[in-house]
């Protein structure tokens, strides 16, 4: 099983912003995390980051028939990207939605995501554990899907 763990712009400055809303986690601090999961359940995982959303499109259009399944936290493109969205679509690949905080406590503006509506699930407000949950439901829905399909 391949899972690709995606994260969106300024999340490589966790651990320096905004730490009563982020923690102080380190971008590589939680990859060597879901690095050690993924060895632990037997399972390979790519992690990439980009401050640019044509970059995110094309790694997801990319993931199509290479990754089982996609963890992605957009990032403020959750509010915005209509091209993740259909990105997304047109791969066909299970995607989750992460996020550090809970961004339906959070402003109205971000309170609405592009995503939700075409991800398998949405998992926020739990900081950095929010990516190990998201990896743990990737890999929990593949293995259903692969059960159910004999």
């Amino acid at each position: 099983m391949r899972i690709l763990v995606l994260h969106g712009p300024n999340l490589n400055m966790l651990g320096v912003r905004e730490q009563e809303t982020y923690g102080d986690q380190t971008l590589q601090a939680i990859n060597d995390r879901l690095m050690e999961l993924a060895k632990a359940e037997g399972v390979t995982l790519e992690a990439k980051h980009s401050n640019s959303e044509g970059e995110l499109v094309s790694w997801i259009q990319e993931a199509r028939g290479q990754f089982d399944a996609i963890v992605i936290n957009p990032a403020a493109y959750t509010h915005t990207s209509v091209a993740l969205r259909d990105a997304i679509l047109s791969v066909t690949v299970p995607t989750v939605e992460v996020h550090l905080s809970n961004i339906h406590q959070r402003e109205e503006f971000r309170q609405h995501s592009y995503l939700a509506g075409v991800a398998i699930g949405q998992i926020s407000g739990f900081g950095a554990f929010s990516y190990e949950l998201g990896v743990r439901a990737a890999i929990d829905h593949v293995r259903r899907a692969r059960e159910k399909s004999g």
